[in-house]
């Protein structure tokens, strides 16, 4: 018989049969509360009518037409769109499946275009599992571990993770810079640096978000030193941090925008913009891909943009992200256990602690696995896994945040008192 590898282990029981918006039903005929969304995904909750629609209409007419042999309707619509929400400059579009490919055409295109082979990545970033990606990773060693040799090139520079570190942001920020200027003096000179990429709040690291003075250093020794600034909103991007793109809050554009995940609402689809000047220099045969722009996830890409926006879902996770932290941080407050909580937008976590401010992975699986006791689904994160996260679909609204705090209140009590299996 034929089985799923026994890597794969699922983080809760569920068997999942439905979604609607922020609930899935399990087989075992329970309601659930998602606030896991797919890892990020399903942007604008599960099925969304007119995602659903958007997709039913495109299976009908056209599933794929691959976008280096014709051209198709949907893929046209989302370029005019997405042209709508990027940055102003960044106007050239090229698409694929995954935010790990997305990530490698990122840094494809830095390094043709710069001539220059390395590329500086912060500590705690993920970037995803391809080899290029996972050599680009830096949140825990199992997703690098066991495929050596990984690619030459990549060069790890500090992010503020004042948490971690004991200090302020302010103190973990100069740090941080201080030792980017060192690492360009030792080991990665500007004339071997292509591009540095960032992500506006570390994902798989801890959801540790960053700071405008970072990312504007970042930005001024980019311009300074003549490389590229590449911005991973893989997890970040379509409003999850409350802004469209995470990087708004720090008032910089980037050189190469990266996303995936909540573009489509759970089809596989992501990209990558760059100014059409920059783009024109990736070299010929570089870009394509068999399944990039698929028609049906570009139109359910069009569905989901529209609904953002009509729904002004970004408002929302923003209004909602507060609501959302503001118990996280009551709970927190009797909680010694819990030692910062952290995060944008509807992108937050809380990190659990020993006594002596050790991380306490034990404690975080013990609270994620009482979560699902409490009909609440959630992930963990962090280099030890010391972090539990929440990402529910930006439609969350009142009534399911405080449902979603009154279960973690329950199992924050169970998973620390010691009764949760």
């Amino acid at each position: 018989m034929t089985a799923l590898s026994p890597h794969l282990r699922q983080a809760t029981p569920v068997v999942a049969v439905r979604g609607e918006g922020v609930h899935l039903d399990g087989e075992d005929g329970r309601r659930y509360l998602d606030f896991t969304a797919g890892i990020g995904v399903t942007s604008t909750g599960h099925c969304h009518p007119r995602v659903v629609a958007a997709a039913q209409e495109q299976v009908a007419t056209l599933v794929h037409g691959q976008y280096t042999t014709v051209m198709h309707p949907p893929l046209r619509r989302l370029v005019d769109k997405l042209g709508e929400v990027l940055p102003q400059g960044l106007d050239s579009l090229f698409f694929t499946n995954s935010g790990s490919e997305a990530v490698e055409a990122a840094l494809r295109l830095a390094r043709q275009a710069t001539g220059r082979p390395n590329v500086l990545v912060c500590h705690g970033g993920f970037h995803g599992r391809t080899v290029a990606a996972a050599s680009m990773t830096t949140s825990g060693t199992r997703f690098r571990s066991g495929f050596s040799p990984l690619m030459s090139g990549v060069v790890v520079t500090p992010f503020p993770t004042a948490f971690r570190y004991g200090w302020d942001e302010e103190t973990a920020t100069r740090f941080a810079l201080r030792e980017l200027d060192y690492t360009l003096q030792t080991i990665s000179p500007p004339a071997d640096t292509a591009a540095v990429i960032v992500e506006p709040v570390l994902g798989e690291g801890g959801y540790v978000p960053a700071n405008r003075a970072f990312v504007q250093g970042l930005r001024e020794r980019a311009d300074r030193h003549g490389f590229l600034l590449i911005l991973d909103e893989v997890q970040t991007g379509v409003g999850r941090t409350g802004r469209f793109w995470g990087h708004e809050h720090f008032g910089v554009t980037p050189d190469i925008l990266v996303t995936a995940k909540g573009l489509a609402s759970g089809f596989p689809l992501s990209g990558i913009a760059a100014p059409e000047e920059l783009m024109r220099k990736a070299w010929a045969g570089s870009q394509g891909g068999t399944y990039g722009a698929n028609a049906v996830a570009c139109a359910a890409a069009c569905a989901t943009l529209d609904a953002v926006r009509d729904e002004k879902l970004v408002e929302n996770a923003e209004a909602m992200g507060a609501r959302l932290r503001h118990g996280l941080e009551a709970v927190a407050s009797r909680t010694p256990a819990i030692g910062d909580v952290r995060g944008m937008g509807l992108m937050l976590a809380s990190e659990f602690v020993t006594e002596d401010g050790e991380p306490d992975p034990e404690t975080a699986a013990r609270v994620q696995r009482a979560a699902v006791d409490e009909g609440l689904l959630l992930l963990l994160c962090g280099a030890w896994n010391q972090v539990v996260r929440m990402i529910p679909a930006l439609v969350i609204d009142e009534t399911a945040v405080d449902e979603g705090l009154r279960a973690w209140a329950a199992a924050v009590r169970a998973g620390t008192s010691g009764k949760a299996r």
